[in-house]
């Protein structure tokens, strides 16, 4: 078995649904916007979510994934970039859902370090793992992204609902457009930041005071 296969296998882990970060509680703010009418089947969903993998927080992840990547590689602290990602936590809600996230990663990748990584943002966190281990930027993005849209989707099959081919058709339509924008962010830098999903953002402030409701986020 080659290193590559090795990282690729932990990589997979990793991101699991079965790892315990809680990812499956959060909806990014897709259960208000499931509630406001504004996605009601698997078309709307679809495009929902491209934009916000293309130009939304989930682009916006990735850079924050791979400049932490970067610094870790080359041995220098992520302070700073964790201290950034934090900040760009538009909502509450988005705030809870990456530290939380990030603290529960940085403490069961310890199972494979042997050294919890401290409370950071998930990305952050996901990024400094994957340089420490030798898995190439390009997996550790394009990774990190599909397994951010595949819980997104199982959010929306519970809640629009839709069933479970529909989501499948969605997670396959939004492939090329995964693997397009980790491309990107592995060749973006920090001025690349930057989101123009602003109903994302509102539906999620929304969510914050949402009287009945199934996900944390």
């Amino acid at each position: 078995m080659t290193d590559g296969t090795a990282h690729l296998v932990r990589l997979l882990s990793w991101l699991s649904p079965a790892f315990p970060v809680g990812a499956f509680a959060y909806s990014h703010g897709l259960e208000r916007a499931v509630h406001d009418g504004l996605i009601e089947d698997r078309s709307a969903l679809t495009d929902w979510l491209s934009e916000i993998v293309q130009s939304g927080s989930g682009w916006n992840d990735a850079i924050l994934l791979a400049e932490a990547w970067r610094l870790a590689s080359r041995g220098e602290s992520c302070a700073a970039i964790a201290e950034l990602a934090e900040a760009m936590a538009g909502t509450r809600e988005r705030h809870r859902e990456t530290m939380l996230q990030g603290e529960a990663f940085g403490q069961a990748v310890a199972h494979w370090t042997g050294e919890a990584i401290g409370p950071t943002p998930y990305a952050v966190a996901i990024g400094q793992a994957a340089a420490r281990h030798g898995i190439a930027l390009d997996q550790a993005l394009a990774g990190f992204l599909h397994a951010f849209t595949a819980n997104l989707i199982q959010a929306a099959i519970r809640l629009v609902p839709l069933g479970q081919r529909d989501g499948v058709l969605s997670l396959a339509a939004l492939e090329p457009i995964i693997l397009t924008t980790a491309r990107r962010a592995s060749l973006a830098t920090l001025d690349d930041l930057g989101a123009c999903t602003l109903m994302s953002d509102i539906v999620s402030m929304r969510h914050e005071t949402q009287y009945s409701r199934i996900f944390r986020s």
